[in-house]
C-alpha cells in the first residue's frame, strides 16, 4: 500500500497540466510521511464514547457514504520518523528542499477551508510565517510569507470541477489520506475496529487497517471515523517496532458548516513578487518515452520507480538532504521509519513503504 505521494506545498502536478509547484517532482515522496501524520493531538485519549455498535464492514460503508463537502478546522501534524536533528530550515531561505524537509520535523498546524470540489484554501502555520494555498474555481495562489512570493496559475479542467486541486486530491486532510489506504486495501490488509474514540469534540469509530505481510515498514494504521457523517477525522500510522506514533493527521477543531466566500478570495499583500503561471500550448504534451513513474509489488509492499534524471542535481547537494541520506553502493539512502527512498547514480528514484534492502535489492536487479 503506496503512501499518499504529494503534501501542498511539495506536490507536482504532471506535466500537461504544466502547473509545477517544486521542480524537484521526486521530494514529495520523503516528505510524504510527514502528511500522513500529528500525533495523537486530536485524538482524545479518554475512554470509549457512546455510539451505535457496528462491524467494520459496515464503517467502511459509513466512510463510502459520507456526503460532508463543506467543513472548516484546524489540523495538527506531529511524525516521529527517527531521522536525525536537521538543521533549523526555518529561516527564510528560498532553498525548495529546506522547505520540504522542514515539514518532516515536529508539530505543524494547519487550518483548512473547503466549499465543495472548487474551492479551499489550506494555511500552513508557521512559527513566524504561513504558507496558503488558495483555489477559488478556475483560479488558483500558492503564496510563502517567508520569502514574500505567491504564484498564481489557472486550474486544469476548471470547467468540469474536477482537477488535482481538488480538495479530496490535496493529501491535507483526514478524509484524502484515510480514502488512499482504504482505495488500495487488498487481501492483505485486516480491517478491525478498535475502541470507540472522540475526536474534536465528536464521536468517532476506529478502522484498524493490520498489514497481513512483514514486507512493509508499517504496522498498523488507525482512521477516526465521525459517528455521524461518516467523515474521517484522523488518520495515525504506526511504525514497526516503534510504540509511539510515526505519523498522524488529525482535526483538533471541525465545523461542518460552509466557509465564508472571503476565505477564499486572495490578494497577495504589499511587496509580494508574483509569478503568472503561463499556460502550456495546444498540443504540447510530453511524449510517452518512459518517463511516468512505474510500480513494482503491491500492497503495502508497493515500490514506486521514477526514471533515470528523475533527481535534480541541485536537490541532491542540498546540505540537509546530505545530511539525512547515507550512501550506498551505486547511490544514497534516505531511512525513515515509515518509507525509505534510494536515489541511484543515474538520478532515478525508488521508494516504497518498504525496508531499506528491499530498494537496494530490487536497484541491484537482485
Amino acid at each position: 500500500m503506496p503512501f499518499p505521494v504529494g503534501v501542498a506545498f511539495t506536490r507536482v502536478f504532471n506535466e500537461e497540466s504544466t502547473v509545477v509547484w517544486q521542480q524537484s517532482r521526486w521530494l514529495p515522496a520523503i516528505v510524504a510521511p510527514a502528511v500522513v501524520a500529528a500525533g495523537v493531538l486530536g485524538v482524545s485519549a479518554a475512554s470509549s464514547v457512546d455510539l451505535p455498535g457496528k462491524t467494520p464492514e459496515q464503517v467502511l460503508a459509513l466512510v463510502a457514504g459520507h456526503t460532508v463537502d463543506a467543513f472548516s478546522g484546524t489540523l495538527e501534524q506531529h511524525s516521529e520518523l527517527g531521522l536525525p536533528e536537521l538543521p533549523d530550515v526555518g529561516t527564510p531561505t528560498g532553498d525548495d528542499v529546506a522547505a520540504a524537509l522542514d515539514l518532516l520535523a515536529g508539530s505543524h498546524t494547519v487550518r483548512v477551508y473547503v466549499d465543495g470540489p472548487s474551492k479551499a484554501r489550506v494555511q500552513v502555520m508557521e512559527r513566524f510565517d504561513e504558507r496558503d494555498l488558495v483555489r477559488n474555481g478556475a483560479d488558483a495562489w500558492l503564496y510563502d510569507s517567508s520569502t514574500q512570493t505567491a504564484t498564481h496559475f489557472a486550474v486544469p479542467d476548471a470547467a468540469s470541477g474536477h482537477s488535482d486541486m481538488d480538495p479530496q486530491h490535496m493529501g491535507m486532510t483526514p478524509e484524502d489520506l484515510a480514502a488512499r489506504f482504504l482505495d488500495t486495501a487488498d487481501p492483505s490488509t485486516e480491517v478491525t475496529l478498535g475502541d470507540t474514540t472522540s475526536v474534536a469534540g465528536r464521536a468517532a469509530y476506529q478502522l484498524e487497517l493490520d498489514p497481513r505481510t512483514e514486507a512493509t515498514l508499517v504496522d498498523m494504521v488507525t482512521i477516526a471515523v465521525d459517528g455521524e457523517t461518516g467523515l474521517p477525522l484522523a488518520v495515525t500510522v504506526f511504525a514497526v517496532g516503534q510504540a509511539a506514533p510515526a505519523a498522524t493527521v488529525a482535526f483538533t477543531d471541525i465545523t461542518l458548516e460552509t466557509p465564508p466566500a472571503e476565505r477564499f478570495e486572495f490578494t497577495p499583500p504589499p511587496g509580494t513578487t508574483v509569478t503568472e503561471h503561463a499556460k502550456k500550448a495546444e498540443g504540447d504534451k510530453r511524449a510517452d518515452s518512459g518517463e511516468e513513474p512505474t510500480t513494482l509489488g503491491r500492497g503495502w509492499e508497493t515500490v514506486v520507480v521514477l526514471p533515470a534524471g528523475s533527481a535534480p542535481v541541485d536537490a541532491l547537494q542540498s546540505p540537509q538532504l546530505q545530511q539525512l541520506s547515507t550512501t550506498v553502493p551505486g547511490g544514497r539512502l534516505i531511512s525513515t521509519a515509515l518509507v525509505s527512498v534510494l536515489v541511484t547514480d543515474d538520478g532515478s528514484v525508488l521508494m516504497g513503504a518498504v525496508p531499506p534492502e528491499t530498494l537496494l535489492s530490487l536497484a541491484s536487479g537482485q
